[in-house]
Order: C-alpha cells, then sequence, then structure tokens
C-alpha cells in the first residue's frame, strides 16, 4: 500500500473521528423519518429523510466540533475528492428512489439502504476501517430483506436508524481504542492544519 495513502486515510480519520458523527447524524435522519412515518404519513416520511440527508453533514461537522475534533480533512488530501464523487453519486440516485417511492413509499427506504450502504463501502477506502464494509452489506441485506418481507415504512425507516446508530457507536469505540492502541493508526494534526 501506497504510504501517501495511509497517510491521506490516517487525515480522514483525524479530522472525522473515523467517520463516528457522519453515521450518527445519518441515523438520526432515519430516526426522524421513522417517528414521521409513525405519526404522519410515509410520503411526509419520504421527505423527511430526503430533507433531513441535506443536514447530515453539517450535523457532522457540529458533532466532530464539539468533542473537539476539525471536522474537516487537511487541503490537498486527494481522498477529499473521492468524498466529493461519492455524495454526486448518491445524489444522482436520488430521483431513482423518489421515483420508487411514488409507487410504493416504502420502496424508497428499501433503496435508500442499499444506496447508501453502497456509499459506506467507499468509506472503507477514505478511512481505511474494514467495518465500513461490515455497514454497508448490513444495510444492504436489511433492504433487500425488508423489500422480501414487504415490509412498512416505518419499520424500513426503523432499521435504518437502527442500524447507522448502533454503528456510530461501534465505530467511535473501534476509533478510540485503536488511537489509543496504536498511536500512528491516527495521525495528530495540527488545528493550523
Amino acid at each position: 500500500m501506497d504510504i501517501s495513502l495511509l497517510k491521506a486515510q490516517e487525515d480522514m480519520r483525524a479530522g472525522y473521528v473515523g467517520g463516528a458523527p457522519g453515521i450518527l447524524a445519518s441515523g438520526f435522519a432515519w430516526l426522524v423519518a421513522a417517528g414521521v412515518a409513525f405519526f404522519n404519513s410515509p410520503q411526509y416520511a419520504v421527505w423527511a429523510l430526503l430533507i433531513g440527508g441535506m443536514f447530515i453533514h453539517p450535523a457532522s461537522i457540529l458533532i466532530c466540533k464539539l468533542i473537539g475534533a476539525p471536522g474537516s480533512h487537511t487541503k490537498g488530501n486527494p481522498l477529499g475528492q473521492l468524498v466529493g464523487a461519492s455524495t454526486f453519486w448518491l445524489i444522482f440516485c436520488l430521483p431513482v428512489a423518489y421515483a420508487l417511492s411514488l409507487q410504493n413509499p416504502s420502496w424508497f427506504f428499501m433503496a435508500m439502504l442499499l444506496i447508501i450502504g453502497g456509499r459506506y463501502l467507499v468509506f472503507s477506502t477514505l478511512y481505511g476501517v474494514r467495518l465500513y464494509w461490515v455497514l454497508g452489506l448490513a444495510l444492504a441485506v436489511a433492504g433487500i430483506a425488508l423489500a422480501m418481507l414487504n415490509a412498512s415504512v416505518p419499520i424500513a425507516a426503523v432499521t435504518g436508524a437502527a442500524l447507522e446508530v448502533i454503528f456510530s457507536v461501534i465505530c467511535a469505540v473501534q476509533y478510540r481504542r485503536l488511537a489509543v492502541a496504536y498511536p500512528g493508526w491516527n495521525m495528530e494534526r495540527d488545528s493550523a492544519a
């Protein structure tokens, strides 16, 4: 493995606490959508996740700042382009998921589990953390299983919320444990960088 890739991954982990705040923010967006699905209409739940999704990145940056992390990567980190590319891929998939919601609102949530699961597979390369493979595949398997079971919107939304919140905790614990046990695993950055 090229050392510059390892340094770029260390920088991403240090900047974003291994990605745990982003997973947590996403889990909260799913939780809001689940609440809307339980107490309102499935179509409003679709919009809740779409609108909530727009706040995931700012919320994750806020969480990073609150816990003392920079909430950014070093300028010039080549993995920053991969973040952007995977974000555009997610955005390009949204019209397909929304079109599915017009046929059956629960299909939207199942499609989003697959789409977001696929994006998390990219995060394995961004952070150099295999846990993202497990998270991505767990979301994808959940989406497929929920489709096969013809699950309701509230169940699909709660499933997405539960998986992301649980994995955010696992990711944070893993990040902390590895950063303490192997100081070289997580590069310390100067706050001015």
